[in-house]
């Protein structure tokens, strides 16, 4: 008689509470020769071991430092002689102040501190129009908005507020700044470590501008702006180089020359000299 074929052989789990008691089918022992698969390692690059070697990656180093330093450095050197102080700044028709962040809808720190200086240079007669340019690209934030509620809060007359919803960067701010609502001549007002590039992005964009630096504690929020300008100088360089359009043109504004045009409007309460 023929032997019936066997069932396929498998074996229970164990009978303990770390195992399933499904039954599961034996595996086969892998084929003779064959080796496991090894398990993939990302290896980390090694210093080089010789002396040559770590000289020449030294040199590569430094190459680089500088050439990351060249931006901060030209842009420094080429306006530093155009940033004033509030009392010596030359007056101007605008000033504009950049958008510097919001905390749950209001002017954050420093962002307050470009607002103060403004409101000082339009209560001394410096200046005639603000224009606060800065972010609105989604309707839960509105930067120019809350640069506004805040000076008109502080006695600038709203009618000499003048809001640009597009200012998503430094550049955009400077070419819609000209291009968009007619600014020709202006003060510029942001922190100390960010007036040089505002200054030369605008004077690329065709501004003749002098700019006041806001001085700020030496903490590490400061620190950490400031190393961000190191990046941000090598954008700025491009930009100079190129004139891109800003990411929104859109169309011409008379919100600046209607509240040049008109009689500048009182101011109501100053703000103390310091802060």
């Amino acid at each position: 008689m023929s032997q019936a074929p066997t069932a396929s052989r498998t074996s229970q789990a164990p009978d303990d509470p770390g195992t399933s008691a499904d039954l599961r089918t034996t595996q086969s022992p892998a084929p003779a020769g064959t080796r496991p698969a090894r398990r993939f390692r990302p290896r980390l690059p090694h210093l080089p071991r010789t002396r040559h070697a770590q000289r020449r990656l030294l040199r590569w180093a430094v190459a680089l430092c500088v050439l990351a330093l060249l931006p901060p450095t030209w842009l420094r050197l080429t306006q530093d002689s155009r940033v004033r102080s509030e009392q010596d700044v030359p007056s101007e028709p605008v000033a504009v102040v950049f958008g510097a962040g919001l905390v749950h809808g209001t002017p954050s720190a420093y962002l307050a501190h470009r607002l103060d200086a403004a409101i000082r240079l339009y209560a001394a007669g410096k200046v005639q129009v603000i224009l606060a340019t800065g972010d609105n690209s989604r309707t839960s934030y509105n930067e120019p908005g809350a640069m506004r509620t805040y000076l008109v809060a502080h006695g600038v007359p709203s009618s000499q507020v003048v809001l640009d919803y597009a200012g998503f960067d430094t550049w955009d701010s400077c070419d819609r700044a000209k291009r968009i609502f007619g600014v020709d001549r202006a003060v510029l007002v942001s922190q100390s470590f960010h007036i040089d590039r505002a200054l030369a992005l605008c004077k690329a964009a065709g501004i003749d501008a002098y700019g006041v630096g806001v001085d700020e504690k030496h903490d590490a929020t400061w620190y950490a702006s400031g190393t961000r300008e190191l990046l941000a100088a090598d954008k700025a360089a491009l930009d100079i180089a190129i004139k891109p359009n800003p990411k929104f043109l859109g169309r011409q504004e008379p919100g600046v020359a209607r509240a040049l045009a008109a009689p500048p409007g009182p101011y109501i309460s100053a703000l103390p000299a310091d802060r």
